[in-house]
């Protein structure tokens, strides 16, 4: 991505701070990630148009916090900080940030601000709105060179600024929905103050990750982990471009998949010019599983049992030199990164044992978010039906089902899962909701069927609306739909005398439920 301009994200450990990256990218303008820890040198050798530091949980005035080098100040590059970075930026530079008083200073939530229109950050935007704070300490004295730039009732420095270095901070939050004017804010400080151009699309990136592909294997072998959603897809589409028939889609049917759904993923995919096979592989999965009702253990087997069958058929058909995953950026992010809490293990990143049989694993979707997989997609000439085809875990079934795993539990699952989507997709709501699905929850209830007394299991409905899978609202299902998909499935399904509706966002909690 050298070609680019670059802006670079400096990452000080909150948990959502990619959020930020998205932004920039939805503003055409190329970004990477990078940890606070990253030496001075690296950065210079990015030669960045700009940084943003964001926020993180600490408190920049205790020594164990994650402190940066006065160093990146002197590089010449615009500086836009973001809470903790905003902080980050005062203290370096000689300020003052001491802990809120919680009556009278610190802030969360919805909070109302009003903005200099002088300032690079807010110039043409209205001088008041809504914006999201969330902090606990802040900024008591300016540095020397800054002044107020936006303030609100509780807060003098809701933003600052040194125009002359072209330094900026907010203690408020501009990449997230709830402040309004947020991408607007970003979008100035991009293009007035960064003097970006915002020449980075998908069909740029798409070509460049074609020739980055071709130019990594060489005349090598590629094996890939096909699962038929849409991330694998949109990776089969990308290396099909790039290297023809050195390509070898494997399909694992893990057994856990949804139902029919093995038999269509083959019948997607057979007249595409790539070498497929598909492996049945659900008796071996299932006895991997058995006894084990421990989310992450589910995960890590089930991502290590991937590994080796597609090691297993790579010795069928010969020396293959790479793998190909799937994995997409928030895969990465809730696998762990720096500072950053683990939230689950994706079989395709955490899941992944100590020692495998290539020489390397290539995964050319990991710097895009799940709405630029599928622009990307639609770039490539992907059908429809496959760039908007239902988000799908790696673990499949086996993470919806709620403890242990058994063959009845499976087809229970499949049943449901199918009457739920079919009733949204007759509804209508397709579209509109971004993830949807049935959990097997190990739960047994009391319930009435017929004249006779039922003690079976209770299924919970989940359903959520997101832009970009790292936060997500519950989806407002008319309930006579809600109601439509409940009747038929106790009707239809056995041994389920119980529908729940999931109504919480992410976070706190995550889209699926292990």
């Amino acid at each position: 991505m050298s070609e680019h301009e670059k802006v670079l994200v400096i990452d000080f450990g909150g948990q959502y701070n990619q959020l930020i990256a998205r932004r920039v990218r939805e503003h055409n303008i190329y970004c990477e990630v990078l940890s606070y820890k990253t030496p001075i040198e690296k950065i210079k050798a990015e030669h960045p148009v700009g940084l943003i530091f964001t926020g993180g949980p600490a408190s920049v005035y205790l020594e164990s916090s994650p402190h940066i080098s006065k160093e990146i100040f002197e590089l010449g590059v615009p500086v836009l900080g973001i809470c903790y970075g905003a902080h980050i930026m005062v203290y370096t530079l000689g300020g003052t940030v001491t802990e809120a008083d919680e009556n009278s200073q610190a802030e969360f939530g919805r909070t109302e601000c009003d903005f200099d229109g002088s300032c690079a950050l807010f110039n043409g935007l209205r001088s008041r709105s809504v914006v999201w704070m969330s902090h606990n300490d802040h900024i008591e004295k300016l540095p020397e060179g800054f002044r107020a730039a936006a303030h609100s009732a509780k807060c003098p420095y809701a933003a600052i600024e040194d125009p002359e270095r072209k330094f900026y901070a907010t203690q408020f939050h501009p990449e997230v929905n709830h402040t309004e004017q947020g991408f607007d804010m970003l979008g100035k400080f991009l293009y007035d103050v960064c003097g970006c151009k915002g020449d980075w699309t998908m069909s740029g990136y798409a070509q460049t990750a074609i020739d980055e592909i071709r130019a990594k294997v060489g005349n090598g072998k590629v094996l890939l982990a096909l699962s038929g959603g849409v991330d694998s897809s949109v990776a089969c589409a990308l290396l099909s471009k790039a290297i023809g028939r050195q390509l070898t889609c494997v399909f694992v049917d893990h057994g856990f998949m949804r139902k029919n759904e093995g038999d269509e993923v083959e019948k997607a995919f057979a007249d595409w010019d790539v070498n497929f096979i598909r492996v049945n592989a659900g008796e071996r999965f299932l006895a991997k599983l058995e006894g084990i009702s421990e989310p992450e253990r589910k995960r890590k087997l089930i991502g290590e049992e991937f590994i080796r069958v597609f090691e297993e058929e790579a010795k069928k058909i010969g020396k293959v030199d790479f793998l190909v995953q799937g994995t997409i950026y928030p895969d990465v992010i809730e696998s762990g990164a720096g500072d950053a809490a683990v939230i689950k293990s994706h079989h395709n990143v955490g899941g992944l044992p100590d020692y495998v049989d290539f020489k390397e694993i290539i995964e050319p979707l990991r710097l895009l978010f799940k709405d630029e997989v599928r622009k990307l997609g639609i770039e490539l000439g992907l059908a429809d039906y496959l760039v908007w085809r239902q988000p799908f875990p790696g673990p499949g079934l086996a993470i919806r089902i709620i403890g242990e795993i058994t063959r009845e539990k499976l087809a229970i699952l499949q049943d449901a899962d199918l009457i739920f989507r079919e009733e949204i997709a007759a509804a209508g709501l397709d579209r509109d909701i971004n993830q949807y699905f049935a959990v097997l929850t190990d739960m047994r209830s009391v319930g009435v069927m017929g004249d006779g007394r039922t003690y079976d299991y209770t299924l919970a409905l989940r359903a959520v609306t997101t832009s970009d899978f790292m936060t997500a609202d519950f989806a407002r299902i008319p309930y006579e739909v809600l109601e439509k998909a409940s009747v038929r499935i106790v009707n239809e399904v056995g041994h389920i005398n119980r529908v729940c509706y999931d109504v919480t966002s992410k976070p706190p909690a995550t889209i699926e439920w292990e």
